[in-house]
Parts: C-alpha cells; sequence; structure tokens
C-alpha cells in the first residue's frame, strides 16, 4: 500500500461514464477484461464502490503511459510481467457522451507484479 501526491491535470478525452446502477457489474467486467483475477477486482471495488457509489454517474479513464510516467515502480529483483491499473475518477450528475476507451488486456507469465490504485478528480 502506498499513497503519493501528484500535480498531474487529468484532461480525459475518452473513458466511460458509468451510471450508479451500473458501477459494480461495469467495474467487475471492466477489470477482469484487463487482467485482475476475481480476488483481485473484488478488493478493488470495495475499495473504491464506497468513494464512487454516490455518483449518479462516474467518469471512468483508466490510465497506463501518463501513470507509469508519474509513479516510477523500481522492484528487485524485476518481475517478469508487471500490470498496474489506475482509474481515474470524476462525479458527474449527468450522463455525457464521450469516446470509449479501447483496454489492453494482460498475460501473467513469471513472476508477476499487480497494482491497483486510482484517483478522484475534484472540481
Amino acid at each position: 500500500f502506498w499513497e503519493g501526491i501528484t500535480d498531474k491535470e487529468w484532461d480525459i478525452k475518452e473513458g466511460f461514464v458509468v451510471s450508479k446502477s451500473d458501477l459494480i457489474t461495469f467495474l467487475q467486467d471492466k477489470l477482469e477484461y484487463i487482467g485482475l483475477t476475481p480476488a483481485e477486482y473484488n478488493e478493488f471495488i470495495v475499495y473504491w464502490l464506497p468513494k464512487l457509489g454516490d455518483n449518479e454517474y462516474t467518469l471512468i479513464y483508466f490510465a497506463s503511459e501518463e501513470y507509469v510516467e508519474i509513479a516510477k515502480l523500481i522492484i528487485e529483483p524485476e518481475p517478469e510481467s508487471v500490470l498496474r491499473v489506475f482509474m481515474v475518477a470524476k462525479a458527474m450528475d449527468r450522463y455525457i457522451e464521450i469516446p470509449e476507451q479501447e483496454l489492453d488486456t494482460f498475460e501473467r507469465e513469471g513472476f508477476t507484479v499487480i497494482e491497483w490504485g486510482g484517483t478522484l478528480i475534484k472540481d
């Protein structure tokens, strides 16, 4: 577990706008697709649902390269595969149209490191 502070301003141009009623199913489906196991995505949901569950809609973007750039990770010995899931979320009071984000899938090979986390964008 770790926490950090950054001055990164997230300019979300693609992602997903998810209603309160669809949030759990959405997270299960997308996190499994990305590569988390049921135990891992359930922990993610248990942590994030209280922070997102009161929103009528939530804008969600899964950061990849830009997250890797702001949060360097050094592990010894070096893992054979690393999955870093970082969700950027913003509360919305209404649905908006946004291009859907294309997500990559992940294959675990050998010594594997899995990291998940996120940030909430405040207005």
